[in-house]
């Protein structure tokens, strides 16, 4: 019996030393298997996340060739087009005028816009450019229609290779269904902007070997005459300074102009964040996101906003650029200077903001006797209008109420700064207003220096609004209109 007993424990004893191995390796197992299913749940999820992310941001399998190209934004997108008209020449030209167009509830204004573009042009301008539409409807029969319109009006702007038609097939885009709803729009508002920054991404996206510069209209304006060589002049004016856009409409997606080189980066932009926002909103973070802090804005305006009928459910639209001239011949074309005054300059609102046509002016406390503010050109040029307004709609009393307009020649040094030797009063200012003319017929020199002065003293500010010329005119534009703001109380 002790023999039996003895036996006994020492099975005990030996399967309680063999389970713990056999323990230790249950556990072991067990773990791996946890961390197996953990990592598998994981994984599911992570790919639950990205198939929803893939979903939400393409919504179709059609896209996916469109986002894989987003990995080389200096690419272009892989779409094949229709061309409805015309076809590229092969010699780059100045300037792409993009226009994007769809069928609209009420109005049509397409045909009006492109009319506008060539009569307001002359035929040395025209050689420098080409229209592309694109037709980003799908209502093809509609498309068809209108190209007949286009066919027969413009003909000759076709075959010269001024003017093109082009339509991105329905199969490239993205489906436009069960998108965010930002800023509580309504599903169909979200989808008709959403559709649009797509349009004008296919429209870019084209444009990108075409010119050297892209000018984005809305299918709905009315352009300045000249337009393009005025525009040319800010170009130059620009030379050697960094910018991502120029603007010369302030209304939405109109007048805006880009370098070629930049379309691709714009049309792969537009693309990733087609449902995000409207496309001009869009415009303002890729001009930031590109190190361009600030609106650079010419006037006067070079194009006006003629629709009055929305392309979105035919709704009213009556917005009206007040900052547009027909007429364009005072576009700045202003020759490198220096400036200086001594009128004591309120905050950041110094000299060189009144030397340009761009939504700045020079902001002074009140001028004393004596006081001026002068332009010393680089080199004298000949002038033959000097054209000189003060104040502004909105501080009227800031204005020049006793001056003269001067004209100086032979450029001196002085402590002061430059300076000229000799002036030739042209004449006073009268309710803050002067025009000169006929200056080179008047005066037997070039002009070198051009200063206003102040014959008296007087307890309001003074606004310089502009100072815009060309370089055989000086157009001073002292206190045109500006937008409305908030103005600091002044301890007189």
């Amino acid at each position: 019996m002790r023999l039996l007993w003895k036996y006994l424990d020492k099975v005990r004893w030996l399967r309680k030393r063999s389970a713990i191995p056999l323990l230790g390796v249950l556990v072991t197992c067990l773990l791996f298997l946890n961390l197996f299913i953990e990592d598998g749940y994981v994984l599911e999820e992570e790919r639950r996340q990205l198939r929803e992310t893939t979903i939400h941001q393409l919504n179709s399998e059609r896209y996916v060739h469109t986002f894989r190209d987003i990995s080389n934004f200096s690419g272009t997108i892989n779409v094949t087009y229709r061309y409805l008209a015309g076809s590229p020449l092969p010699r780059k030209k100045y300037l792409t005028i993009g226009l994007s167009s769809v069928k609209r509830q009420r109005g049509n204004y397409l045909m009006e816009t492109i009319k506008s573009i060539f009569d307001q042009s002359s035929y040395e301008e025209l050689k420098e450019m080409v229209v592309v539409v694109h037709l980003a409807d799908s209502d093809l029969a509609w498309c068809e229609s209108l190209v007949q319109d286009i066919s027969r009006k413009f003909a000759h702007h076709i075959i010269a290779g001024r003017l093109l038609v082009i339509h991105a097939p329905e199969e490239y885009y993205p489906s436009l269904d069960g998108l965010k709803r930002n800023y509580n729009d309504p599903e169909d508002r979200v989808r008709f902007r959403s559709k649009q920054n797509v349009d004008y991404a296919f429209l870019l996206n084209f444009c990108t070997n075409l010119s050297d510069f892209y000018m984005m209209l809305e299918d709905d304006v009315r352009c300045a005459k000249n337009f393009l060589t005025a525009m040319k002049k800010v170009v130059a004016s620009r030379e050697g300074s960094y910018w991502v856009t120029l603007e010369f409409s302030k209304l939405g997606y109109i007048g805006k102009l880009y370098h070629a080189k930049d379309l691709p980066r714009l049309a792969h932009f537009l693309l990733m964040f087609y449902q995000e926002m409207p496309c001009d909103w869009l415009l303002i973070h890729f001009r930031g996101l590109l190190a361009q802090k600030d609106v650079i804005r010419f006037k006067p305006s070079l194009f006006q906003h003629i629709g009055y009928y929305s392309s979105y459910k035919g709704s009213e639209n009556k917005l009206k650029d007040d900052d547009f001239e027909e007429d364009s011949f005072d576009i700045p074309d202003n020759p490198p200077a220096s400036l200086q005054t001594n009128i004591n300059v309120f905050e950041k609102y110094d000299a060189t903001k009144a030397y340009s046509n761009v939504d700045e002016y020079f902001w002074g406390k009140a001028p004393s006797t004596g006081d001026f503010f002068l332009v010393v050109f680089d080199r004298p040029a000949k002038v033959s209008r000097i054209k000189v307004a003060t104040g502004s709609e909105d501080r009227q009393n800031d204005v020049l109420r006793h001056g003269a307009l001067e004209v100086g020649e032979k450029v001196v040094g002085t402590k002061r700064g430059k300076q000229c030797a000799s002036y030739i009063t042209l004449g006073e200012f009268r309710g803050g207003n002067i025009e000169a003319r006929d200056v080179d017929r008047r005066i037997a020199f070039d002009v070198a220096c051009v200063r206003i002065v102040a014959t008296a003293g007087q307890k309001e500010w003074l606004i310089i609004r502009s100072v815009n010329h060309h370089r055989t005119l000086l157009s001073c534009f002292l206190g045109k209109r500006h937008k409305r703001t908030a103005y600091p109380v002044k301890n007189e």
